[in-house]
């Protein structure tokens, strides 16, 4: 079982880290401690895309109702109850897709790690879409 999580681990930061800049920890995952550190990586590369797309929707959004105080109030209500909401599910459905694993064992913290950067990347693109003209 330990050695199926690592696979797909290994399959799934590997097409992550297709998709970063080059000279990252995911280059050269050999064994299961880079595998760790890979995951590790895409996912604080996948979050903090998130974060900046969250922010410059929140920019847009200014940019677009900026001078309607009240629509903008109400748009920058429901994005962030709805980014909030969102945090929540990603982080129990990968809190499920991670469970045959060990809690706290490595298996575990790849397949979440990997889980959260997928996650986080498609909902990076849907954040980056909104309010586009």
């Amino acid at each position: 079982m330990k050695s199926i999580f690592l696979a797909l681990a290994l399959i799934a930061t590997g097409v992550h880290a297709a998709e970063v800049a080059d000279d990252n920890p995911c280059d050269k995952v050999e064994n299961e401690v880079q595998t760790l550190e890979c995951s590790v990586y895409s996912r604080t590369t996948a979050e903090d895309l998130l974060s900046e797309n969250y922010k410059s929707l929140n920019e847009r959004m200014q940019t677009l109702y900026g001078k309607n105080p009240a629509q903008l109030t109400d748009i920058t209500a429901k994005l962030k109850a709805a980014q909030q909401q969102w945090l929540k599910t990603r982080d129990a459905d990968c809190a499920v897709e991670a469970f045959p694993a060990t809690a706290g064992s490595k298996a575990f913290t790849i397949a979440q790690n990997d889980c959260v950067a997928r996650m986080s990347d498609e909902r990076s693109e849907f954040l980056e879409s909104i309010g586009q003209e």
